[in-house]
């Protein structure tokens, strides 16, 4: 295994990570814009109002998106196990 596979599986992996974590980052987002948003419109300033909504997205976020991430990793994984052999040498 030369310097290259080494920089490319790294590649790959980070790229994984940011994919498959996209979804639920995007949910935590939405709510927290939405609920600030309220906040401010409201003048309710209280810093635990985000934390029940945003588990709440997060939840139905990995019902939606769990399949297809679990998915995405399992793929990731089978090449990075099929890449074993070839790393050995």
């Amino acid at each position: 295994m030369n310097e290259i596979t080494l920089l490319e599986i790294t590649r790959e992996t980070i790229t994984t990570v940011l994919i498959v974590s996209a979804p639920l980052l995007g949910a935590a987002l939405v709510v927290g814009l939405v609920i600030s948003l309220i906040q401010a419109v409201t003048q309710i300033n209280e810093a635990t109002l985000t934390f029940a909504p945003k588990i709440i997205a997060i939840f139905i976020a990995v019902l939606v998106f769990g399949p297809w991430m679990g998915n995405r990793l399992m793929l990731f994984t089978v090449e990075i196990f099929e890449m074993l052999p070839e790393m050995a040498r």
